[in-house]
């Protein structure tokens, strides 16, 4: 009954895309992740970059919604996140451990009271993962114990959903599905992977929440006899419309992905981002990607990892800049949206009763670049050619580095997403 009554009156839901290829799917010994954030229209998201921190024992801290117990020690991480909240989207630690997370409906009621959300799970698995495996185990503890739910967006009506995630790291990456506080997850040892809204682990379950099997069975959703295969299980018999797309979406991301098996690079993920044929990358009234993310993760350890983000919407009109993890950062605050502390709408309660600006600078000048390439076929298509051109050198460089082609000064790697965002801006004046 209940699981009827959410499926009925659940809002059309945003829609998202993980990938990873895992060596001999890559065209390098590396594993390569990529995301898109596809949410709200007007929603502004940011890229953040917190260091590692050290906090006393017993320490609280405060997620988007909900106070949990602080871990005495956090990785740092670079975080591409919606900027009302507390949590990401997408991003990646120190240790070289990526994650995303979408939103899936299922059999299970979806939680509208404050939990934790998603979003804050992928923050809390990187900040507290230094593997994907060891960031999995993280994510499921504090499921387990807290639960996840609240609104996902930045309305007063509320927008719910359950989890997937898609882990990866150097070696191995992990997709992990969740239902209330219940949860399966699969490893993945090589070859391609990707998920779109939706279920997709089946019978081959790699670890699982220990009361699952028994609470499918206490539900009347499976019998208890043969095999237990957790996508038709805890699937909706009867999927919303966008449900249906989603479905499209990921057997399109699989094929994409089979299609390049052996050859995949960076590259190839930030194109099938960019893929609006597919839906893959989102551009529609209500919807749109607002944020992407690209990792190159090699299998050297004695090599960096590199990350790329666009920190502005809809990538197939953005610029995926690069990130390295070295010691002290330069805070990018050109793409960080402005604080409002206690007067924000989303600390006050009932919460997000009225609206403010958050675009950070990058953002706007990014806007008025879209506006161009709108209204002005000529300066578009120069701008866009310019964007191009930003991008593929920073992917060169990039490239060169980790072939052992040049030596990057740390001072250099550590204003690398500073002075590639102040570039773009420029470029957009």
């Amino acid at each position: 009954m209940h699981a009827r009554m959410a499926e009925q009156n659940r809002p059309a839901p945003s829609s998202c895309d993980c990938f990873v290829a895992l060596p001999p799917a890559t065209a390098s010994r590396a594993v390569i992740f990529g995301k898109n954030s596809d949410r709200p229209r007007d929603e502004v998201q940011e890229v953040v970059y917190l260091p590692a921190a050290t906090y006393a024992r017993g320490a609280k801290l405060k997620c988007t919604y909900r106070e949990i117990e602080q871990a005495e020690r956090t990785h740092a991480v670079i975080l591409s996140r919606p900027a009302w909240l507390w949590g990401a989207e997408m991003g990646a630690n120190e240790h070289g451990v990526c994650i995303g997370n979408e939103g899936v409906w299922t059999k299970e009621p979806v939680g509208e009271a404050e939990a934790l959300l998603g979003m804050d799970l992928v923050r809390l698995g990187l900040e507290r993962g230094r593997s994907a495996h060891e960031a999995l185990q993280a994510i499921t503890a504090l499921l387990e114990r807290y639960g996840q739910g609240g609104s996902c967006k930045e309305e007063p009506t509320p927008f719910v959903y359950h989890n997937t995630f898609l882990l990866a790291d150097r070696t191995e990456a992990w997709v992990l599905e969740t239902t209330g506080r219940y949860w399966a997850a699969q490893r993945i040892r090589e070859g391609t992977r990707n998920i779109s809204n939706q279920l997709s682990i089946g019978t081959d379950i790699t670890a699982e929440h220990a009361g699952l099997r028994h609470h499918a069975q206490s539900q009347g959703w499976w019998s208890g006899d043969g095999e237990f295969n957790f996508t038709k299980v805890f699937s909706l018999s009867h999927q919303p419309v966008r449900m249906e797309a989603a479905k499209a979406r990921y057997c399109t991301g699989k094929e994409l992905l089979q299609q390049h098996a052996g050859r995949i690079t960076a590259e190839t993920i930030m194109d099938i981002l960019r893929d609006k044929a597919s839906g893959i990358c989102v551009d529609s009234e209500g919807f749109r990607t607002t944020g992407s993310m690209v990792s190159i993760l090699p299998r050297d350890p004695t090599l960096p990892c590199v990350h790329f983000f666009t920190a502005t919407p809809d990538p197939s009109r953005s610029v995926f800049k690069p990130f390295v993890f070295v010691a002290n950062v330069t805070p990018v605050l050109k793409a960080m949206s402005p604080s409002f502390g206690d007067q924000d709408p989303v600390q006050k309660v009932p919460r997000f009763q009225s609206r403010v600006d958050r675009r950070h600078e990058l953002y706007r000048a990014h806007q008025a670049a879209l506006d161009l390439m709108e209204t002005s076929q000529e300066q578009g298509q120069k701008l866009q050619q310019t964007m191009q051109d930003l991008e593929r050198q920073g992917l060169e460089a990039m490239k060169e580095m980790l072939a052992g082609g040049i030596t990057l000064d740390p001072e250099e790697l550590a204003d690398l997403l500073f002075d590639c965002v102040d570039t773009e801006i420029k470029f957009y004046k």
